[in-house]
């Protein structure tokens, strides 16, 4: 089981028994808001179940339980590419609103860029985020991504377009 962390913040493979904490925190449209339409909403455990199996079968593992002293509060991942995007891989991530705005996102997201450039050998780590996450650009620029550009329009979340900021991060080898 792979574990990255500190004594407050703990990324960790699911446990079957994180379903019930999963459904709590996801069945949220202010989170389902923010992702892509295969995250559903509403969120149920039947979802909860199917997710974590797809999680624990992944290797090496890409989806990560998010632990904040001791208790579970979001989920992170990062998505491989393949052929010639083999060295990229795309984040994301989602912490439960009762968690927002206390750097759990930030501390998670600096965590798992780490073990992508020193464990998986990834070169660019990307993502986009939707015009209205301003919270999330911002983990992202603390953490060091440089926002390349916006993608006008590019979205279509509940039926409503809405422009694509994608940020980048490159890991630096000397």
């Amino acid at each position: 089981m792979i574990l990255l962390g500190d004594e407050i913040l703990l990324l960790r493979e699911f446990r079957l028994d994180d379903a019930n904490a999963i459904v709590k925190i996801a069945n949220n449209i202010n989170i389902a808001q923010n992702l892509r339409d295969g995250f559903p909403h509403p969120y149920g455990l039947a979802d909860a179940h199917k997710f974590i199996d797809i999680a624990l079968s992944q290797r090496p593992p890409s989806f990560f339980a998010i632990e904040y002293k001791g208790s579970y509060v979001g989920n992170i991942s990062l998505s491989k590419e393949e052929d010639v995007y083999r060295q990229s891989a795309e984040i994301g991530y989602f912490i439960g609103e009762d968690d927002w705005g206390k750097g759990i996102a930030t501390r998670a997201v600096q965590l798992i860029t780490d073990y992508g450039f020193k464990q998986l050998n990834l070169i660019r780590i990307h993502t986009g985020i939707y015009e209205y996450n301003v919270a999330s650009m911002r983990v992202l620029e603390k953490c060091g991504f440089k926002k390349e550009g916006i993608f006008e329009k590019a979205i279509t979340k509940f039926d409503q377009l809405y422009d694509e900021h994608r940020y980048a991060l490159i890991h630096r080898r000397i």
